[in-house]
Protein backbone atom coordinates (compact mmCIF):
# COMPACT_ATOMS: atom_id res chain seq x y z
CA UNK A 1 0.00 0.00 0.00
CA UNK A 2 1.01 3.50 -0.84
CA UNK A 3 0.90 5.71 1.97
CA UNK A 4 2.64 8.54 -0.10
CA UNK A 5 -0.29 9.29 -1.78
CA UNK A 6 -3.51 10.64 -0.62
CA UNK A 7 -7.00 10.39 -2.14
CA UNK A 8 -9.99 12.13 -1.11
CA UNK A 9 -13.30 10.49 -2.05
CA UNK A 10 -15.66 13.75 -2.50
CA UNK A 11 -19.18 12.70 -2.73
CA UNK A 12 -21.49 10.79 -5.37
CA UNK A 13 -24.10 7.58 -5.36
CA UNK A 14 -22.80 4.07 -4.44
CA UNK A 15 -20.40 3.93 -6.75
CA UNK A 16 -17.99 6.21 -5.26
CA UNK A 17 -18.44 4.04 -2.03
CA UNK A 18 -17.32 1.05 -3.83
CA UNK A 19 -14.25 3.57 -5.76
CA UNK A 20 -12.95 4.43 -1.82
CA UNK A 21 -13.07 0.61 -1.45
CA UNK A 22 -11.18 -0.53 -3.84
CA UNK A 23 -8.54 2.30 -3.66
CA UNK A 24 -8.33 1.78 -0.58
CA UNK A 25 -6.55 -1.35 -0.88
CA UNK A 26 -3.35 0.74 -3.22
CA UNK A 27 -3.78 3.98 -1.01
CA UNK A 28 -4.22 6.20 1.66
CA UNK A 29 -7.81 7.23 1.07
CA UNK A 30 -10.90 8.90 2.36
CA UNK A 31 -14.00 9.28 2.13
CA UNK A 32 -16.20 12.40 2.23
CA UNK A 33 -20.03 13.89 1.31
CA UNK A 34 -21.56 10.99 2.96
CA UNK A 35 -23.54 10.51 5.88
CA UNK A 36 -21.60 7.63 7.59
CA UNK A 37 -24.97 5.19 8.02
CA UNK A 38 -24.43 4.91 4.66
CA UNK A 39 -20.81 3.36 4.19
CA UNK A 40 -20.13 -0.35 4.50
CA UNK A 41 -18.53 -1.16 8.21
CA UNK A 42 -15.26 -1.30 6.93
CA UNK A 43 -15.29 2.20 4.95
CA UNK A 44 -16.52 3.95 8.16
CA UNK A 45 -13.25 4.99 9.73
CA UNK A 46 -11.97 6.63 6.38
CA UNK A 47 -15.14 9.03 6.64
CA UNK A 48 -13.92 12.73 7.79
CA UNK A 49 -16.81 15.10 7.20
CA UNK A 50 -14.49 18.02 6.87
CA UNK A 51 -11.16 17.20 5.00
CA UNK A 52 -7.98 18.74 6.10
CA UNK A 53 -6.77 21.64 3.94
CA UNK A 54 -3.85 20.75 2.00
CA UNK A 55 -3.47 17.56 2.95
CA UNK A 56 -4.49 15.52 -0.73
CA UNK A 57 -3.20 14.55 -3.57
CA UNK A 58 -5.73 13.57 -5.47
CA UNK A 59 -10.06 14.55 -5.02
CA UNK A 60 -12.20 11.94 -6.92
CA UNK A 61 -15.32 13.76 -7.63
CA UNK A 62 -18.79 11.69 -9.07
CA UNK A 63 -19.25 11.01 -12.95
CA UNK A 64 -21.98 13.94 -12.32
CA UNK A 65 -20.07 15.96 -10.16
CA UNK A 66 -22.14 19.10 -9.05
CA UNK A 67 -25.35 20.48 -8.33
CA UNK A 68 -27.40 23.17 -9.87
CA UNK A 69 -25.98 25.23 -7.17
CA UNK A 70 -22.27 24.86 -7.84
CA UNK A 71 -22.17 22.37 -4.47
CA UNK A 72 -21.31 18.59 -4.88
CA UNK A 73 -23.43 16.06 -5.60
CA UNK A 74 -24.25 14.10 -2.49
CA UNK A 75 -26.95 11.90 -2.48
CA UNK A 76 -26.21 10.20 0.52
CA UNK A 77 -24.77 12.79 2.50
CA UNK A 78 -24.88 16.33 3.99
CA UNK A 79 -23.72 19.34 1.76
CA UNK A 80 -19.86 19.40 0.49
CA UNK A 81 -18.60 22.75 -1.31
CA UNK A 82 -16.01 22.68 -3.84
CA UNK A 83 -14.38 25.43 -1.76
CA UNK A 84 -14.04 23.01 0.89
CA UNK A 85 -12.73 20.02 -1.62
CA UNK A 86 -10.13 22.66 -3.41
CA UNK A 87 -9.19 23.90 -0.34
CA UNK A 88 -8.21 20.07 0.61
CA UNK A 89 -6.12 19.05 -2.82
CA UNK A 90 -2.54 20.61 -2.71
CA UNK A 91 -1.87 23.19 -5.12
CA UNK A 92 -0.79 21.19 -8.73
CA UNK A 93 -2.77 18.28 -7.00
CA UNK A 94 -5.14 16.53 -9.21
CA UNK A 95 -8.87 16.31 -9.01
CA UNK A 96 -10.72 13.25 -11.31
CA UNK A 97 -13.65 13.99 -12.80
CA UNK A 98 -16.54 12.62 -14.99
CA UNK A 99 -17.66 15.49 -17.60
CA UNK A 100 -15.19 18.42 -17.75
CA UNK A 101 -17.15 21.82 -18.00
CA UNK A 102 -16.36 25.14 -17.73
CA UNK A 103 -17.87 25.62 -14.18
CA UNK A 104 -15.54 22.64 -12.77
CA UNK A 105 -12.37 24.77 -14.11
CA UNK A 106 -13.50 28.03 -12.50
CA UNK A 107 -14.13 26.02 -9.14
CA UNK A 108 -10.04 24.43 -9.46
CA UNK A 109 -8.32 27.25 -10.61
CA UNK A 110 -5.33 25.79 -8.39
CA UNK A 111 -5.61 22.41 -9.36
CA UNK A 112 -5.90 20.21 -12.92
CA UNK A 113 -8.79 18.34 -14.03
CA UNK A 114 -8.32 14.62 -15.13
CA UNK A 115 -11.28 13.26 -17.07
CA UNK A 116 -11.23 9.23 -15.85
CA UNK A 117 -13.88 8.97 -18.67
CA UNK A 118 -10.66 9.25 -21.15
CA UNK A 119 -10.13 5.76 -20.08
CA UNK A 120 -11.15 3.78 -22.89
CA UNK A 121 -11.16 0.50 -20.71
CA UNK A 122 -13.51 2.40 -18.57
CA UNK A 123 -16.03 3.03 -21.59
CA UNK A 124 -16.11 -0.28 -22.80
CA UNK A 125 -17.09 -1.75 -19.64
CA UNK A 126 -18.74 1.09 -18.21
CA UNK A 127 -21.21 0.11 -21.59
CA UNK A 128 -21.38 -2.97 -20.77
CA UNK A 129 -23.05 -2.26 -17.70
CA UNK A 130 -25.59 -0.01 -18.83
CA UNK A 131 -26.73 -2.29 -21.73
CA UNK A 132 -26.85 -4.99 -18.82
CA UNK A 133 -29.03 -2.75 -17.31
CA UNK A 134 -31.07 -2.25 -19.88
CA UNK A 135 -32.13 -5.27 -20.63
CA UNK A 136 -32.63 -5.86 -16.88
CA UNK A 137 -35.31 -2.98 -17.30
CA UNK A 138 -36.82 -4.58 -20.21
CA UNK A 139 -37.48 -7.79 -19.05
CA UNK A 140 -38.94 -6.21 -15.73
CA UNK A 141 -41.05 -4.00 -17.56
CA UNK A 142 -42.56 -6.32 -20.70
CA UNK A 143 -44.40 -9.27 -20.59
CA UNK A 144 -43.51 -11.01 -23.12
CA UNK A 145 -39.93 -12.92 -23.76
CA UNK A 146 -36.69 -11.52 -25.27
CA UNK A 147 -36.70 -14.78 -27.68
CA UNK A 148 -38.00 -13.94 -31.15
CA UNK A 149 -38.94 -10.48 -29.98
CA UNK A 150 -38.62 -6.95 -32.48
CA UNK A 151 -36.40 -4.78 -31.24
CA UNK A 152 -34.61 -1.77 -32.53
CA UNK A 153 -31.46 -0.66 -31.14
CA UNK A 154 -30.62 3.21 -32.32
CA UNK A 155 -26.63 4.18 -32.73
CA UNK A 156 -24.01 1.45 -32.44
CA UNK A 157 -21.45 3.16 -30.41
CA UNK A 158 -20.36 1.20 -27.58
CA UNK A 159 -23.52 1.16 -25.80
CA UNK A 160 -25.44 -0.26 -28.70
CA UNK A 161 -22.83 -2.81 -29.51
CA UNK A 162 -22.79 -4.03 -26.51
CA UNK A 163 -26.77 -4.34 -26.33
CA UNK A 164 -26.68 -6.21 -29.34
CA UNK A 165 -24.36 -8.70 -28.31
CA UNK A 166 -26.32 -8.92 -25.28
CA UNK A 167 -29.58 -9.34 -26.85
CA UNK A 168 -28.14 -11.98 -29.87
CA UNK A 169 -27.89 -13.95 -26.51
CA UNK A 170 -31.61 -14.14 -25.82
CA UNK A 171 -32.22 -14.66 -29.87
CA UNK A 172 -34.20 -11.09 -30.17
CA UNK A 173 -34.85 -10.42 -33.37
CA UNK A 174 -32.40 -6.95 -33.66
CA UNK A 175 -32.33 -4.45 -36.45
CA UNK A 176 -29.83 -1.15 -35.59
CA UNK A 177 -31.11 2.16 -36.45
CA UNK A 178 -28.17 3.73 -38.61
CA UNK A 179 -27.41 6.56 -40.43
CA UNK A 180 -24.20 5.92 -42.89
CA UNK A 181 -23.02 2.89 -44.54
CA UNK A 182 -20.18 2.32 -42.12
CA UNK A 183 -22.74 1.74 -39.56
CA UNK A 184 -24.66 -0.37 -41.74
CA UNK A 185 -21.37 -2.56 -42.50
CA UNK A 186 -21.18 -2.72 -38.57
CA UNK A 187 -24.53 -4.12 -38.30
CA UNK A 188 -24.15 -6.74 -40.73
CA UNK A 189 -20.42 -7.67 -38.75
CA UNK A 190 -22.70 -8.02 -35.42
CA UNK A 191 -24.63 -10.30 -37.49
CA UNK A 192 -28.02 -7.90 -36.80
CA UNK A 193 -30.01 -5.93 -39.64
CA UNK A 194 -29.96 -2.46 -39.96
CA UNK A 195 -32.40 0.52 -41.55
CA UNK A 196 -31.73 3.52 -41.64
CA UNK A 197 -33.23 6.38 -39.59
CA UNK A 198 -35.65 8.21 -42.17
CA UNK A 199 -37.10 4.49 -43.28
CA UNK A 200 -38.45 3.60 -39.66
CA UNK A 201 -41.45 1.52 -39.47
CA UNK A 202 -43.74 0.27 -36.62
CA UNK A 203 -41.98 -3.24 -36.51
CA UNK A 204 -40.76 -2.97 -33.46
CA UNK A 205 -41.74 -3.68 -29.74
CA UNK A 206 -39.17 -2.68 -27.69
CA UNK A 207 -36.42 0.30 -29.02
CA UNK A 208 -33.69 1.08 -26.82
CA UNK A 209 -31.73 4.72 -27.93
CA UNK A 210 -28.29 5.35 -27.33
CA UNK A 211 -27.90 8.40 -29.82
CA UNK A 212 -27.29 12.08 -27.79
CA UNK A 213 -29.23 14.06 -30.42
CA UNK A 214 -32.60 14.54 -31.65
CA UNK A 215 -33.90 11.29 -33.65
CA UNK A 216 -37.39 10.76 -32.43
CA UNK A 217 -39.82 13.65 -33.32
CA UNK A 218 -43.60 13.76 -33.10
CA UNK A 219 -43.38 13.35 -36.66
CA UNK A 220 -42.00 10.02 -37.09
CA UNK A 221 -42.74 8.78 -33.31
CA UNK A 222 -46.22 7.91 -34.93
CA UNK A 223 -45.22 5.04 -37.12
CA UNK A 224 -44.29 2.82 -33.82
CA UNK A 225 -47.42 0.87 -32.16
CA UNK A 226 -48.79 2.21 -29.09
CA UNK A 227 -47.34 -0.36 -27.08
CA UNK A 228 -44.25 -0.47 -27.68
CA UNK A 229 -41.78 0.62 -25.00
CA UNK A 230 -38.89 3.12 -25.58
CA UNK A 231 -35.96 3.14 -23.57
CA UNK A 232 -33.89 5.86 -23.32
CA UNK A 233 -30.16 5.42 -22.55
CA UNK A 234 -28.09 8.42 -24.42
CA UNK A 235 -26.90 11.55 -22.14
CA UNK A 236 -27.54 14.97 -22.26
CA UNK A 237 -31.58 15.75 -23.36
CA UNK A 238 -31.44 12.26 -25.15
CA UNK A 239 -32.60 11.34 -28.63
CA UNK A 240 -36.56 12.16 -28.03
CA UNK A 241 -37.54 16.09 -28.63
CA UNK A 242 -40.67 17.55 -25.57
CA UNK A 243 -43.38 16.54 -28.71
CA UNK A 244 -42.43 12.82 -29.18
CA UNK A 245 -41.85 12.43 -25.23
CA UNK A 246 -45.49 13.84 -24.39
CA UNK A 247 -46.97 11.53 -27.11
CA UNK A 248 -45.17 8.28 -25.95
CA UNK A 249 -45.68 9.16 -21.74
CA UNK A 250 -45.37 6.32 -19.83
CA UNK A 251 -44.03 4.40 -23.01
CA UNK A 252 -40.56 5.84 -22.75
CA UNK A 253 -38.04 5.11 -19.53
CA UNK A 254 -35.31 7.72 -19.29
CA UNK A 255 -32.37 5.12 -17.84
CA UNK A 256 -29.88 7.28 -17.27
CA UNK A 257 -26.90 6.45 -15.42
CA UNK A 258 -27.41 3.20 -14.82
CA UNK A 259 -23.71 1.32 -13.80
CA UNK A 260 -25.04 3.07 -10.66
CA UNK A 261 -28.06 2.23 -10.51
CA UNK A 262 -27.57 -1.73 -11.05
CA UNK A 263 -24.26 -2.32 -10.90
CA UNK A 264 -22.70 0.13 -8.41
CA UNK A 265 -20.17 -1.95 -7.31
CA UNK A 266 -18.56 -3.25 -10.41
CA UNK A 267 -19.12 0.59 -11.75
CA UNK A 268 -17.21 1.97 -8.73
CA UNK A 269 -14.39 -0.86 -9.10
CA UNK A 270 -14.08 -0.06 -13.23
CA UNK A 271 -13.55 3.83 -11.67
CA UNK A 272 -11.42 3.08 -8.82
CA UNK A 273 -8.92 0.78 -11.43
CA UNK A 274 -9.01 3.96 -14.27
CA UNK A 275 -7.89 6.17 -11.53
CA UNK A 276 -5.24 3.47 -10.97
CA UNK A 277 -4.18 3.40 -14.05
CA UNK A 278 -3.82 7.29 -14.91
CA UNK A 279 -1.76 7.55 -11.31
CA UNK A 280 0.75 5.03 -11.85
CA UNK A 281 1.05 6.14 -15.26
CA UNK A 282 1.54 9.82 -14.37
CA UNK A 283 4.11 12.07 -16.33
CA UNK A 284 4.96 15.15 -17.33
CA UNK A 285 1.73 15.81 -18.89
CA UNK A 286 0.06 16.08 -15.77
CA UNK A 287 2.71 18.74 -14.61
CA UNK A 288 2.40 20.90 -17.41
Amino acid sequence: MRNDIKILIAGGDKRQIYCASRLALRYSTTISGFDCKALPMHLKPLSDPSPAPGLYDYAVLPMNALNSDGSVNTPYGCSLSAETIASAVKDNGIIFTGREDFLLRELFPEQKLVSYLTNEELLLKNAYLTAEGAVQIALEKLDTALSGLPVLIVGLGRIGTALSRILLGFSADITAAVRSPEAEAKAEMLGIRSVYTNKLSDDYALVFNTVPATVFTSENINVFNSDTLFIELASGTGGFDADSSSEIGMRLIRANGLPGKTAPVTAGEIIADAISDIIERRGDSFDE
